[in-house]
């Protein structure tokens, strides 16, 4: 059995089918043990023996477009990689606080973007640090801008099948799953 987390996008908890209720029972209804949601932004923790991460994308895309009759991205990691991913520190002595934010925005794609990193977008007030086995870390300064202005740069650059979280819910995430 395999511990794993489905970041689903554009989860809006004040939609009734989009509560964590209602994610918990399209997971069980597909089998998935173990379920169990970290706060309310669309992040599912189950256990499945399978291995096809991209076959359970597609199942969890399907079921939920179905059950509850709206479409969102699912973006699948294993325990041990979001555990491998923290374990590198990318935002090693830097702070999450109410005017700087450390996101993670997930890929579900692997990037067909070159950047050189850290990259400092131009005329915004966010910092690319680095990609991290199909995750991007970056920092917005909120004193001078907003993270929807993030969201919107990083879809032109990435495409729509990405979904960000702050550091910090990753930092749950994790938690969680063990």
């Amino acid at each position: 059995m395999t511990t794993y987390v489905a970041l689903l996008r554009g989860i809006a908890p004040t939609n009734p089918n989009m509560r964590n209720e209602k994610l918990r029972g399209v997971f069980d209804e597909l089998g998935f043990t173990n379920v169990r949601t970290v706060i309310s932004s669309g992040n599912v923790i189950f256990e499945s023996p399978s291995r096809r991460v991209g076959q359970l994308e597609e199942e969890i895309e399907n079921a939920i477009s179905e059950q509850l009759g709206f479409n969102s991205t699912t973006i699948i990691r294993s325990k041990a990689a979001i555990q491998k991913f923290v374990d590198q520190g990318p935002f090693r002595g830097m702070t999450h606080s109410q005017k700087s934010y450390l996101n993670v925005t997930f890929l579900k794609q692997k990037a067909t973007v070159d950047l050189k990193f850290p990259y400092n977008v131009e005329n915004r007030a966010y910092t690319l640090l680095g990609m991290y086995d199909g995750a991007i870390c970056s920092v917005i300064d909120l004193t001078s801008s907003k993270t929807p202005d993030l969201m919107i740069w990083l879809e032109k650059q990435f495409g729509k099948e990405i979904t960000t979280r702050t550091w910090k819910t990753v930092e749950r995430i994790l938690k969680m799953m063990k």
